[in-house]
């Protein structure tokens, strides 16, 4: 196990508060921000839904195979569990791929400690799996990291709150600013506007970065 894993899985400790400072102070000691510089310099994705903020305008990285998807799937597992195992957490872990990443899940249980507040520290959890991954393939990887379906619900509440924000800008003819969002969220808003025919941008320096809804025109 190298230095980083090793830190990161006695720093867990063995109960639910032990995890979640431990994500929060690896977030924090290692620059692990959600609109931060993940690995490779790019803007981090679930940082980032599927690809980064339209006006952030990084490049893509390049694509991998699926059996590449795969085993960083089974590593970032394999990380996952350990750390489950040191804080005595229960919960299953599924494996998937969509599109272009692998998708680690911890499922079966309600673990609201490893999601903290806004998703805090789940990002931070999913960046420490992600340098798990980069540590022993050498290569960024783009793995999302779920637990208890957060990030299913937070898209949809997300996608909702970006459809009532055109439709009220369609209605008064006048931009509209939402609340301070992470990458991840501003995607998600910016998708859900461009659905609704209107357009968006972001502004504001992190975490005080926000979308703004445009009127047409």
């Amino acid at each position: 196990m190298s230095q980083q894993e090793d830190a990161a899985v006695q720093g867990a400790g063995a109960d639910h508060e032990g995890m979640s400072m431990l994500a929060s102070d690896q977030a924090a000691d290692g620059g692990l921000d959600h609109g931060g510089d993940e690995l490779g310099g790019e803007v981090s994705d679930e940082a980032s839904a599927d690809t980064a903020e339209p006006e952030e305008g990084a490049t893509p990285p390049p694509r991998v195979s699926v059996a590449d998807l795969e085993q960083e799937g089974e590593i970032a597992a394999d990380y996952i569990e350990g750390l489950l195992d040191v804080a005595d957490l229960d919960g299953d872990i599924d494996m998937d791929v969509e599109g272009d990443r692998a998708v680690v899940s911890v499922v079966g249980a309600t673990l609201n400690e490893l999601v903290g507040r806004r998703g805090e520290v789940l990002e931070a959890l999913q960046e420490l799996t992600r340098l798990a991954v980069h540590q022993q393939t050498g290569n960024r990887t783009r793995m999302m990291l779920d637990v208890g379906g957060y990030r299913q619900r937070r898209r949809a509440e997300l996608a909702e709150a970006g459809q009532d924000a055109a439709e009220e800008v369609r209605r008064t003819g006048q931009p509209k600013k939402l609340w301070p969002m992470n990458p991840f969220e501003r995607k998600i808003v910016h998708d859900a506007v461009a659905a609704a025919g209107l357009r968006s941008e972001s502004e504001g320096e992190e975490p005080e970065r926000r979308v703004v809804v445009l009127p047409v025109g």
